[in-house]
């Protein structure tokens, strides 16, 4: 089975717009079988999102993840539960793999957005893939790790990076798994069985994203700060 995946999305748990719901109701329209909710150092999101998709019969199989900050980076993580996220990385890689999590290196050589750059081959045996397209890095970044994954033998996946509903899907990894679960997912990704499918927004989102990120900068931490809401 041949399915889309977007595994990198933003919600108001973190520096998102989008509520849960919203990202599973844009998901359906963008017709993704897989997505991963990825909120900056926190699984609370990705929790959530999975909760209520148990109660939509057309929802999308979504995993439980974690973009988290380490002390040299954006690093992504999947899990099927929340787990804790230290901020060294091979601490992070020892204890999600620890817990049978997956471990990528987000937009690793974008320089603007906290990627980690050439310790991407310090730890090469150590992914379990990259993310070699990133719908809002630079093409000159996503061509720089997709030549690491192909160095390092590796399998690619492509993701919106999404914080705006409209972002999500714009670009995506085609999987194809043997069922339509968190472990059929986790094994063809390990298994190489990804075909990264990039992707642009149009000027007018690019616009859109940028008020967005605005906007939120301006608005006291304390009011996005949504723990203690939820």
């Amino acid at each position: 089975m041949l399915v889309r995946a977007d595994m990198h999305i933003h919600s108001y748990y973190s520096d998102g717009r989008m509520s849960p719901r919203e990202i599973i109701l844009e998901a359906i329209y963008k017709d993704l079988r897989v997505i991963a909710v990825t909120d900056h150092n926190t699984f609370r999101g990705a929790v959530e999102t999975l909760r209520l998709a148990r109660g939509h019969p057309e929802a999308p199989l979504v995993i439980i993840g974690n973009e988290v900050r380490t002390d040299h980076g954006d690093v992504l993580v999947y899990c099927y539960e929340p787990i804790n996220t230290p901020r060294s990385i091979p601490e992070l890689i020892d204890e999600a793999h620890s817990n049978d999590c997956l471990v990528v290196p987000a937009h690793p050589f974008d320089e603007f957005r906290k990627g980690i750059g050439d310790l991407v081959y310090d730890y090469a045996e150590l992914w379990d893939a990259i993310e070699v397209w990133n719908a809002s890095a630079s093409k000159k970044a996503n061509r720089k790790a997709l030549e690491a994954a192909k160095i390092l033998d590796l399998p690619g996946l492509a993701n919106s990076d999404a914080h705006i509903p409209e972002y999500i899907g714009i670009a995506y990894t085609l999987i194809e798994i043997g069922e339509l679960s968190p472990e059929g997912v986790f094994k063809a990704i390990k298994d190489k069985n990804t075909i990264p499918h990039p992707g642009k927004p149009p000027f007018r989102l690019l616009l859109k994203r940028l008020k967005w990120s605005i906007k939120r900068r301006m608005i006291p931490r304390k009011a996005t700060n949504l723990e203690t809401k939820h």
